[in-house]
C-alpha cells in the first residue's frame, strides 16, 4: 500500500494505492491550522475510515509547491506511520526528459502529472491541463520529453482578482453561463471568467499543437478540481482528477 501526497496552494490531496489501484482519496486545507500533530491525527482518522491497518502502508511519496508544508508533512508521516517521505524533485529518476531552462524551478506537481499522463496514455503525444489555484498547460511528447508549457491564473484567482481590485464587483460562483451576453453583473463576471479561461486553454492547445506536434492532434488530459467545468466543451479527451497522485504512485513503483 502506497500513500501519495500532493501539497498544493489550497489543499493537501492524498491517495492510497494498492499497487496500481487507487482505493481511497481524501484531502484537507493547507491553512494555518494544518500543524504536524493535526495532520498526523487526520491521516490516522482517514486510515481508520478506509478500514486499513497501520502496517499496510509501506511507502509514501509526495510533491509540494508549498515549501513551508514539507517539514509538516515529513513529521506528520513519522508520527502517524513511522515512515519517511520520498519527495519528488526535478532531478529524480522519473523516465521523463525535462527540457526546461531551470528544471529546479519547475513545479513538481507538473512533473508528477506528466508522469501520470504517460503511464495512463503511453506512446502518445500529450497535453496536460491542470486546473487548480493556477491553471497549467504542459506538453509531453510520445518519447516522454517534457517540453514546457504555460501558466495562467486559475478560475478562482480570476474571480478574486476582480473582487480585490475593484470597488463594487462581487465574488460569484463560476458556472457555464445560461445565456450570452450577461444581463447582470453576476452573469457578466461568469461569462468573462468562464469563456476567458476556456478560450485561453483552447488557444494554448492549438498553439502547442502547431509548434510542437506539427499540427497533429495530441491527446489532451485534464486534471485538477476545476476541470469538470469544461467536461462538456469537447476540449479534453480524458479527465483524470487524480492524475498527480497517479504519477506519484508511479515514482514509487519505478524507483
Amino acid at each position: 500500500m502506497t500513500l501519495t501526497l500532493d501539497a498544493g496552494n489550497t489543499r493537501l490531496s492524498c491517495g492510497l494505492f494498492n499497487e496500481d489501484k487507487l482505493v481511497h482519496t481524501f484531502c484537507c486545507e493547507t491553512g494555518g491550522g494544518c500543524t504536524e500533530g493535526a495532520l498526523a491525527d487526520f491521516f490516522l482518522s482517514e486510515k481508520k475510515r478506509a478500514g486499513l491497518a497501520l502496517t499496510e502502508i509501506s511507502e509514501i511519496s509526495a510533491c509540494s509547491v508549498v515549501p513551508s508544508m514539507n517539514s509538516t508533512i515529513i513529521n506528520a508521516c513519522k508520527k502517524a506511520f513511522e515512515k519517511e517521505v520520498l519527495f519528488l524533485q526535478s532531478n529524480c529518476k522519473t523516465g521523463l526528459k525535462i527540457s526546461y531552462n531551470n528544471p529546479e524551478k519547475l513545479g513538481t506537481d507538473r512533473i508528477a502529472a506528466a508522469i501520470g499522463a504517460t503511464a495512463l496514455e503511453p506512446d502518445k503525444n500529450l497535453i496536460v491541463v491542470d486546473m487548480g489555484t493556477a491553471t497549467t498547460v504542459d506538453v509531453i511528447t510520445k518519447e516522454k520529453e517534457f517540453c514546457g508549457g504555460a501558466i495562467l491564473p486559475g478560475i478562482n484567482l480570476m474571480v478574486k482578482s476582480l473582487v480585490s481590485g475593484t470597488a463594487q464587483l462581487p465574488e460569484v460562483q463560476i458556472t457555464q453561463p445560461e445565456k450570452l451576453p450577461g444581463t447582470s453583473t453576476t452573469q457578466c463576471i461568469q461569462a468573462g471568467v468562464y469563456y476567458g479561461a476556456l478560450g485561453g486553454i483552447k488557444e494554448l492547445i492549438e498553439q502547442f499543437t502547431r509548434e510542437i506536434f506539427n499540427g497533429q492532434k495530441p491527446f489532451v488530459i485534464a486534471t485538477g478540481g476545476l476541470s469538470y467545468l469544461f467536461e462538456n466543451e469537447g476540449l479534453f479527451d480524458r479527465i483524470e482528477k487524480n492524475l498527480v497522485l497517479e504519477g506519484l504512485n508511479q515514482i514509487i513503483k519505478n524507483k
